[in-house]
This record gives structure tokens, C-alpha cells and sequence, in this order.
């Protein structure tokens, strides 16, 4: 089955973290940290709807500079999740620049920015057309218990605040389920390809009856159950997980284990191998078997390394191989 998600690094394993997540056939997808993002076209950039941010340290979130000047002057609504301070900081990167001109775009450009404490979520908006400025108090709502951030009908992300000395958000992606379409069975009902499909998912996404009538086009009506049986084929959907940032302490490795539970694809970084596991643990960093070890009691199907110290220039694989080891050691 074709995948629905393409997730993967922005950056090589030594520069800035970050996982860009394109969505199949939309002209969409999602960030994990806002770092250096310049191996991103302007066209991948220009996708991005959600941005998830593990915490503002300049190399997790330097790169939201050159997002804000490519969505200048466009009909979009950016949205913005970070841990507790986000929105002093957002509101600083916003007042770091000169207004003046905002009233020559002709185009609504906002920013959606929303604070994850541990009690609450604080939730603010902010116009190109007002230069920025918030108009009112942040909007507060509890921190719901599953940890969901965003809910759609065919995706959530849910996140968990994590210890790297400063709260650190772990994030993970999960597709409701998968549908897949059977292209020959589209033929032989004389059925097209067409912006009704995105319709025809979307309805089964929202949990519409199955003995509801779904409209292909005019004069063509079918049975939503019918038709799900004709043209396509469900599957479970994808889970992506992105943890950086982290020490291996007892109450982190409890949480990235129930956060990455049976992932797809686990986005784990690896700062040091385990011969420097002492630094790893004053400097809040996971090293590459811990991070083996994580991937391995999640049930992560795969796992990718990344964000590691320069100081191993050259070293790569080592990392690969430490964490390999891991995993097999872990998953028996």
C-alpha cells in the first residue's frame, strides 16, 4: 500500500534538527522543529500548515525567519504549537521587525501560535494586517489528557512534555486509517480519478453510515458502503514520532515509550554514543543505544538517528551501529 507520509530530515544528522512531513496528493504538509530549513524549497516551505516546536533553542527555531518572509502577503493562516514561554517568544520574533508596510499587502497572512504548559493550552492570533499585534489575551483551555494538539478527520498529533532541563515537546503524528484506491475497480464503474475522491475520504474519515448515498458525480450515486467495497481497501494508518532533546531519565523514557508506541517511523535523537553516556546525561541528550533502546520498547517498526554532536565528524555509522545493536538487544 502507497504510504500517505513521506516524513524526513530536513537536515543531515549533524546540523539543525527537523522532520518535514509532506501529505500524498495535497499540497500540504507538517513541520517538527523550525531550525535551519534551507535544504527546503520555497515550494516545500510554502506546504507547511502546522509547525510543532520541541523548544526554542536558536537550532530548533531559528528557521522560522525565512518561513514568516515567504508567507508574507498570502492567504494562509500559519499555526504554531511550542512548551511554556512560546508565545513571549513568537511575540519577539514577530517585534524584531519594522511593520510599516504591512498595509501594502493585499493578501490576510496570520499566525496561530499556541503555548503547551502542563495545565493548559494559551492560544493567540496574530495579523500581518495589524503588524502583528495580538488584539486580546490569550484564549486558555485545559491541556487535554490524551495530549492532542490537532484533531482532523483524517489526522491527530498529540504531544508530551519532556525534560531536557526546560520543557521539551515530543510530538507523534497519527493517521485515522488508510485508504487506498483500487484504480481497476474505478474503471470497470467507469469512474474517473477526480477531486471527489478527496470527498469520498473525507466522509469515511468522518464516520458517515454506510448505507448513506455518496454522490461521484451528477447522476452517479452510490451506497457509501457499496462503494467503499468496490474502490477501496482499509488499512491501518501511519504513526510518525519525533523525540529530541531529552535525558534518558526514568520519567522521559516513560513517556517517549507510551508517546512512540508501535510507530511507523520513530525520529529519535542520538547526540553521543554510549562510551560518553556520563556527558549525555548532564547535557540532556539521549546516546545512540538509549536511543536503540527506546525504539526497541515502543515497538518502533523503523527508526532514524539524528542530531548528533559534531564532535563525531566522520563517525556516522558508529551511531548506526550502537543503536542496531540496541534494538536487537531490546526487542527480544
Amino acid at each position: 500500500m502507497r504510504p500517505s507520509f513521506y516524513p524526513r530530515l530536513v537536515n543531515n544528522p549533524f546540523d539543525d534538527p527537523g522532520v518535514f512531513i509532506p501529505f500524498l496528493f495535497e499540497n500540504r504538509a507538517i513541520l517538527f522543529d523550525a531550525g535551519d530549513n534551507y535544504p527546503l524549497s520555497p515550494r516545500d516551505i510554502l506546504k507547511i500548515s502546522h509547525v510543532f516546536v520541541s523548544h526554542t533553542h536558536i537550532d530548533h527555531f531559528a528557521g522560522f525567519d525565512r518561513m514568516l518572509r515567504l508567507f508574507l502577503g498570502r492567504e494562509k493562516i500559519l499555526s504554531l504549537y511550542g512548551p511554556d514561554g512560546f508565545l513571549k517568544n513568537v511575540e519577539g520574533k514577530l517585534a524584531a521587525y519594522c511593520w510599516n508596510l504591512a498595509e501594502s499587502f493585499t493578501h490576510p497572512f496570520a499566525v496561530e501560535a499556541t503555548e503547551v504548559r502542563s495545565d493548559r493550552l494559551l492560544t493567540n492570533c496574530y495579523l500581518l494586517k495589524n503588524k502583528f499585534i495580538p488584539l486580546c489575551d490569550p484564549v486558555a483551555e485545559p491541556f487535554p489528557a490524551n495530549g492532542m494538539l490537532l484533531k482532523e478527520p483524517s489526522i491527530c498529533v498529540s504531544a508530551v512534555i519532556l525534560d531536557h532541563r526546560i520543557p521539551c515537546l515530543g510530538f507523534s503524528l497519527k493517521e485515522q486509517f488508510h485508504v487506498n484506491i483500487i484504480k481497476d475497480s474505478l474503471e470497470r464503474l467507469g469512474l474517473g480519478v477526480g477531486p471527489w475522491l478527496k470527498c469520498f475520504k473525507n466522509v469515511l474519515f468522518e464516520g458517515q453510515p454506510a448505507d448513506s448515498l455518496f454522490e461521484v458525480m451528477p447522476g452517479k450515486t452510490f451506497p457509501l458502503g457499496e462503494l467503499t467495497k468496490e474502490i477501496a481497501t482499509i488499512t491501518p494508518g501511519q504513526k510518525i514520532t519525533y523525540i529530541t532533546d531529552v535525558g534518558c531519565t526514568p520519567d522521559n523514557v516513560e513517556k517517549i515509550i507510551a508517546l512512540a508506541r508501535d510507530s511507523d517511523h520513530l525520529f529519535i535523537e542520538s547526540a553521543f554514543l554510549e562510551g560518553e553516556s556520563e556527558l549525555a546525561g548532564e547535557k540532556y541528550h539521549l546516546t545512540a543505544t538509549q536511543a536503540g533502546m527506546l525504539a526497541a520498547e515502543a515497538g518502533a517498526k523503523q527508526f532514524t538517528l539524528f542530531h548528533f554532536s559534531p564532535r563525531y565528524s566522520g563517525m556516522e555509522h558508529l551511531f548506526r551501529e550502537e543503536a542496531e545493536a540496541a534494538f536487537k538487544e531490546y526487542r527480544q
